[in-house]
């Protein structure tokens, strides 16, 4: 199977990164390369794009797509959480632009075999980088159910979480839950059939949240993401496309913690904690997809893009 993947707010992102013909991108969510050869493009042989994504795959397809300027491209497998230490390696202090697309490509949602899919009976899995041990079969068989609640409730945002909690470990107590078809009954048990007429497909919430519990999702964006700030020189652009509004959350609180640091109490007349804006919110309201690009392509539908820019002030 190709590694297909629409490239979503692809123009507004390439627009808002205001690439230099001789700076350095970081890509760090790769996929197929979608965004990045479009960044590539826009670069002269003195500029440079690193590539990193933990997904094989995704690896692969992007060193194809871009095979005609491996001259000023970087492809690595790792987590976008060691942006920091890959640069290091490579002698890089600062950086002209770093993106992260935070969604789950159409390639590892459409290929039953890597356990994404509640639309076809596969074994779960959903690892974003196959390495890892852990599958998601571990965490539908072996999490309690307060454990299963508090995810699928929190990541999810599923108001049945409770009982979908509840069906799972009272099915599992029979025999455990070893495919995406098995866990896709389950959870249709336990949603009444009314509701399940009315939306979505009624596994959606649950995979969502199992899938972000597994790969670290949050987490990781929580704790790196402020260090990517760091990352870029004067005038750089740092932009995040996020799917989810947990993940958009923590990034509009990181980008109005770094432009507005002061922890002073209000009634304080002058700031007094000396913490410094390391830089604006280009973003007020985040951009999100027009008409057009919803009609194509129906995924992009809760994406959402905000911008930060690096200003080092002097001493």
């Amino acid at each position: 199977m190709e590694f297909a993947h629409q490239s979503i707010l692809l123009e507004e992102t390439i627009e808002s990164l205001r690439i230099k013909p001789d700076g350095i991108y970081v890509d760090g969510t790769l996929g197929g390369g979608g965004h990045s050869l479009e960044i590539v493009r826009r670069l002269s042989n003195h500029g440079r794009l690193i590539g990193i994504d933990q997904d094989g795959d995704a690896i692969e397809a992007a060193k194809k797509r871009l095979s005609p300027y491996q001259e000023r491209t970087t492809i690595l497998r790792e987590n976008y959480s060691d942006m920091k230490r890959i640069l290091n390696e490579l002698s890089i202090d600062k950086v002209d632009g770093i993106l992260l697309d935070l969604g789950v490509s159409s390639y590892q949602l459409d290929n039953g075999e890597r356990g994404f899919t509640y639309r076809e009976d596969v074994p779960l899995d959903m690892r974003m980088d196959i390495r890892q041990p852990r599958t998601a079969r571990d965490i539908v068989n072996e999490y309690s159910e307060t454990e299963l609640y508090h995810i699928i409730r929190d990541y999810g945002e599923d108001k049945f979480a409770k009982n979908i909690a509840k069906h799972i470990v009272m099915a599992r107590k029979k025999e455990p839950v070893e495919t995406t078809g098995q866990l896709t009954e389950i959870i249709k048990a336990a949603i009444p059939m009314k509701v399940r007429a009315r939306g979505g497909h009624p596994a959606k919430k649950t995979f969502q949240a199992i899938r972000i519990e597994l790969n670290h999702e949050l987490d990781v964006l929580q704790d790196h993401l402020e260090e990517m700030i760091d990352l870029l020189d004067d005038g750089g652009r740092l932009c995040v496309i996020t799917f989810h509004s947990l993940e958009d959350r923590i990034v509009k609180n990181i980008f109005r913690t770094a432009e507005k640091p002061c922890i002073c109490p209000p009634e304080f007349p002058v700031c007094t904690c000396g913490r410094v804006s390391k830089g604006k919110v280009i973003t007020r309201k985040p951009i999100v997809p027009g008409e057009e690009e919803l009609e194509h392509n129906s995924r992009a539908k809760s994406a959402k893009l905000r911008v930060f820019e690096r200003r080092i002030t002097g001493d």
